[in-house]
């Protein structure tokens, strides 16, 4: 019998995130006429609201946006700053070891991690503020409607919220999110059941201080968060209970705008943030790979993942060595992206040589993402986060504040080294990519460390295998984040053993999607794709109109 024809319209616009209830949000400013940084920040308030251990105005974050109208191809950094009253040895006799998993530092105390000295000054609102001042269409105030009628009228606990709530990382010496969630006395009445346990799928959560928060965001813009009433609450509580941050650090801080960094591939031009964002690690792997047939290796066959996976260690290694707040480090060296390099490390690689890459610090997995295309071309990729959240609340205000003072090595003399102002480097990697001009796919991950290798893996599903966005978002996936190669339980056990046998330490996950959750739009031809991994709870969700 014939294929049955396809009744639904082709979507013109469309919207991809984690979270169904933020997809909504943002499809919901698409029908309305807004564009894409219109629906992106839609839904990325209304993630704030439904994914509170995620990400929020407490947070930082990147914005990467191609507008074909006007010709702009920006990048908006809104990741945190260390606070002023930060010195770069202050933490050292705290010391006691790097979490083993690479994410963050184990210090006595917890004072990085848990509470009001884990705070870095936020920087997301500031990037919205700006990104809707350059480009928005529709009114800021009706951007935070969603986000506050999901506050007030509340929202369901789901299968991915129920995880992160209960949460134990004390294996890797971090403190477990009941911890957190129960801080502060309003994290306690919203997040926790009677008994004291964190709420569990289906538990109903409502937030009317979020709602009032973000109401009085939507009045007065985002100087309510930096220099009004909110900054007040915010300095206020640091000052009682000993936290660095304070009120001139929150008035001082400004989203910095660059040019994405940009490589060929295959005849196209995959577009990323520039440091401290993760966009290096994509650019430096890419370049690397395109000197080898992939496809005539066989897809995640022992070979490809050998070849991959040093692809990886190489480009984390020349990470650590080189990549850092380019304010406070020296700039990138030329060579990193360059044909010699490139060539260079694949004819290493060909000979089977191994780069060792020990674990080191990385910003973490407790982290969200969206794309958006519109009916006009423009193309928005957002990635937003809390960090390790810090389980502050400041009173009355319904949002938790970032713990990113946890990625900040207390160790003087490295590159992620405190210092007042400094910014981490970050894995968030929110994508681009062109053909001719022309914007033909999208994509970002939350994930910490695996984000960059999850991108380039989705891109080259994508362009060196020919996939569709949803399959290559979520065909198996590994990891070279240090000398072991990590690999999902899809990967066939025979090509782990020929792996194996190649000398390498290769260790099987029990889960079916691990190591970041892509999510992403394919736009070939007009045609749009979206694709969601399977590991979240999220959707894409086309627009008609």
């Amino acid at each position: 019998m014939p294929r049955p024809e396809r009744r639904l319209p082709r979507p013109r616009a469309m919207i991809v995130a984690p979270q169904p209830e933020a997809v909504e949000a943002g499809a919901a400013v698409l029908a309305a006429g807004g564009n894409a940084l219109d629906a992106v920040l839609a839904c990325a308030l209304a993630q704030g609201v439904v994914d509170p251990m995620m990400c929020g105005v407490g947070g930082l974050g990147v914005l990467h946006l191609f507008d074909p109208a006007t010709g702009d191809h920006r990048v908006l950094d809104g990741l945190a700053t260390c606070p002023a009253a930060c010195a770069e040895g202050m933490w050292e006799e705290l010391f006691e070891r790097e979490c083993p998993d690479g994410y963050g530092y184990v210090l006595r105390g917890n004072v990085n991690e848990l509470g009001h000295a884990a705070v870095a000054t936020p920087g997301i609102l500031r990037a919205f503020a700006e990104a809707h001042r350059r480009w928005g269409r529709r009114p800021w105030a009706g951007l935070f409607e969603p986000a506050m009628a999901l506050a007030t009228e509340g929202w369901l606990v789901r299968p991915h919220v129920a995880a992160m709530f209960a949460l134990d990382e004390a294996a890797y010496g971090r403190r477990p999110y009941r911890d957190k969630l129960a801080f502060t006395e309003d994290g306690a009445r919203l997040y926790l059941r009677p008994d004291g346990s964190p709420k569990r799928v289906g538990d109903a959560v409502r937030n009317p201080d979020l709602a009032r928060t973000l109401s009085a965001l939507a009045r007065n813009g985002a100087e309510e968060f930096y220099s009004g009433g909110i900054a007040r609450r915010i300095a206020d509580g640091m000052a009682q209970a000993g936290g660095l941050l304070s009120a001139a650090d929150l008035d001082g801080f400004r989203a910095e705008e660059a040019a994405p960094l940009t490589v060929g591939y295959r005849g196209r031009t995959v577009a990323v943030p520039p440091p401290p964002a993760g966009g290096i690690m994509v650019a430096e792997m890419l370049r690397i790979l395109e000197r080898f047939d992939l496809p005539a290796l066989g897809h995640n066959s022992a070979e490809h993942m050998r070849v991959v996976a040093e692809a990886m260690k190489v480009a984390g290694r020349d990470k650590d060595r080189h990549v850092g707040d380019p304010r406070f480090v020296p700039p990138l060296p030329d060579h990193l992206l360059s044909d010699a390099y490139a060539d260079g490390r694949a004819a290493a690689i060909r000979a089977g040589e191994k780069t060792h890459l020990p674990r080191t610090g990385s910003d973490g997995e407790h982290t969200t993402t969206v794309s958006c295309v519109d009916a006009d071309g423009m193309v928005v990729s957002l990635t937003h986060t809390l960090g390790v959240p810090s389980g502050v609340i400041p009173a009355g205000t319904g949002f938790m504040l970032n713990g990113a003072m946890n990625w900040c090595d207390p160790r003087p003399g490295r590159a992620g080294s405190i210092a007042p102002g400094k910014k981490r480097f970050s894995s968030m990697t929110p994508t681009v990519v062109l053909e001719e001009g022309r914007a033909v796919a999208t994509m970002g991950a939350p994930g910490g460390a695996w984000i960059p290798i999850a991108i380039l893996q989705a891109l080259v599903n994508l362009l060196d295998f020919g996939m569709g966005m949803q399959e290559a978002v979520q065909a198996p996936r590994f990891s070279a984040t240090s000398d072991a190669v990590d690999v999902s339980n899809r990967i066939p056990r025979s090509a782990q053993r020929e792996l194996e046998a190649m000398g390498y330490e290769v260790r099987r996950s029990p889960l079916s999607y691990p190591f970041a959750a892509v999510h992403g739009i394919s736009m070939w031809d007009g045609r749009l794709e979206g694709g969601a991994d399977p590991q979240r709870d999220g959707l894409a969700a086309g627009v008609a109109a």
